[in-house]
């Protein structure tokens, strides 16, 4: 395959895995294609091209020919200078001829904000109004720009650049596929008890080698005993939303969360309006999501070579 090859495909993936449907992103590059055209020329330059086809912001090509030929990856959760380092050193014992990264690096962490907006029509397929759900994340969305504006963003890319090891992130695309593949095994089995969410979690393979190293799925409010009510897995949108939701979401009704992670902040809100919240656990997901993605590469003949995190599981066709 192809570096661009890759590219695409996760985009791909990640389109048909969206909880927006696929037919709602593609109405928004409709849309994305339209202001393009409307743009004044020097505005037009500004533009990011692949925004025109890619509606996920955190997900780029950080450094690489789109047409440079892939056969083996190195694969990971956070592949910063380290991890690039690492990769230059392999190539000793193979040649590594791209690194794909979950979490974004270079511009693609810059633009994480954008993303964000996917967390609207979550809330809105949940229960809450879509202008609330607008209202209550405008502001999040906001707080997460500016907080991301001082951080040194290229160290990894320009140490890719200088090793010259082409380097990519998939990060909404492969958090789409990990929402999907919980929240349709939760529809699916309708776990009463928190207790039995807990045991589904614990039967994937990547949470139970989550177990394993003391980092698997744990209940931060409620107990085994709880009964879970509707539950909503919220893994998805570049990162954690706006406090104002939980009172919102009780309201519609949502008894339960199954969460990556959450902040102190937001525990205390979800319990303050008494909602169960499970956390299946941050690396344990993202490998999910990840593998997802990989298991597509491998069917096509690329070897993956996993770190940093990443629990690699390959499913070769099975969920």
């Amino acid at each position: 395959m192809k570096i661009g090859e890759i590219y695409h495909l996760a985009i791909k993936k990640g389109i048909e895995r969206d909880p927006r449907s696929k037919e709602a992103v593609l109405k928004l590059l409709e849309k994305e294609k339209k202001l393009y055209g409307e743009m004044k020329e020097n505005d037009q330059k500004e533009y990011d091209p692949d925004k025109l086809f890619n509606p996920y912001s955190d997900t780029r090509i950080l450094y690489g020919d789109p047409e440079r030929e892939v056969t083996r990856v190195l694969a990971g959760i956070d592949m910063e200078t380290g991890e690039v380092l690492l990769a230059d050193r392999l190539s000793r014992q193979g040649k590594i001829d791209l690194i794909i990264a979950h979490h974004p690096e270079g511009k693609a962490i810059a633009a994480l904000y954008q993303v964000m907006k996917l967390q609207e029509d979550l809330l809105a397929k949940f229960g809450v109004p879509i202008n609330v759900a607008e209202g209550i994340l405008a502001s999040r969305i906001s707080e997460v720009k500016r907080g991301l504006m001082p951080l040194n963003h290229n160290r990894a890319v320009d140490a890719a650049r200088l090793l010259d090891i082409p380097l990519i992130c998939i990060h909404t695309p492969a958090d789409n596929h990990v929402s999907d593949f919980l929240q349709r095994r939760i529809d699916a089995q309708e776990p009463e008890t928190l207790g039995e969410v807990l045991k589904l979690l614990k039967d994937i393979p990547e949470y139970a080698e989550a177990v394993q190293n003391n980092a698997g799925p744990t209940i931060v409010l409620g107990s085994k005993e709880k009964r879970a009510g509707k539950i909503m897995v919220d893994v998805t949108g570049g990162t954690s939303g706006s406090e104002d939701a939980y009172a919102k979401l009780a309201i519609a009704g949502v008894g339960t969360l199954v969460v990556m992670h959450i902040g102190e902040k937001h525990r205390k809100e979800a319990e303050k309006n008494h909602i169960n919240v499970i956390v299946a656990g941050h690396m344990a997901s993202d490998s999910l999501g990840l593998n997802l993605v990989l298991d597509e590469l491998v069917k096509r003949g690329v070897q993956v070579i996993p770190c940093a995190g990443l629990i690699r599981y390959e499913r070769k066709g099975k969920l």
